[in-house]
């Protein structure tokens, strides 16, 4: 296996600049460096507050409130989408329009539209969503997190649902998601 490394442009200039006895300011690299990086436990908060928007989510439509500006809240806080990010998205209930690329495309999964195979994954409603992560990768300012997570009904029967969440930080520095994969466990009957 290779492994590649990039220097940034700017690095380059620097290092060319200091064999020669020159000096170099970078203004982003201090910019850049001034974000910490990802930690398991921003992971495990973004996690646990993901899992209460989508049971906020079920709760404002059973009781009769405004679940689009719910559900547009909810992808605005956790998703990429409004910091301009790419977000890769295959929800589970998803066979016909199996990767939601817009914020549009999330917001139909989550609330459902008339006509396409969304019901509404968000407005079940779920009571609690439980996560068990089988393990957590981070990398500088990047994070994916694998496992199972399971959404409890009204009846307290969990549904067990795979998952692949990715993460970076977006400008303000918040834990956003940029890849998020949910599929059913296989079942051999």
């Amino acid at each position: 296996m290779r492994k590649f490394v990039m220097v940034p442009a700017i690095a380059a200039a620097s290092l060319a600049l200091a064999a020669c006895g020159e000096t170099a300011t970078d203004t982003t690299a201090t910019e850049e460096t001034a974000a910490a990086p990802i930690t398991a436990e921003e992971v495990t908060a973004a996690q646990q507050a993901w899992g209460e928007g989508i049971v906020n989510i079920g709760k404002v439509s059973t009781e009769g409130g405004d679940v689009k500006q719910a559900a547009t809240d909810h992808i605005n806080t956790f998703y990429a989408y409004e910091d301009g990010m790419p977000v890769l998205f295959k929800p589970t209930l998803a066979a016909e329009d199996q990767f939601r690329g817009t914020f549009d495309e999330a917001l139909s999964y989550f609330i459902g539209t008339e006509g396409t195979e969304d019901g509404g994954f968000a407005i079940k409603p779920w009571t609690n969503v439980r996560w068990e992560n089988e393990g957590t990768i981070i990398d500088g300012d990047s994070a994916i997190a694998m496992g199972n997570y399971y959404f409890t009904d009204t009846d307290g029967n969990d549904t067990k649902v795979e998952y692949t969440f990715g993460y970076k930080k977006n400008a303000d520095g918040d834990l956003v998601i940029d890849l998020h994969h949910s599929s059913v466990p296989f079942s051999a009957n």
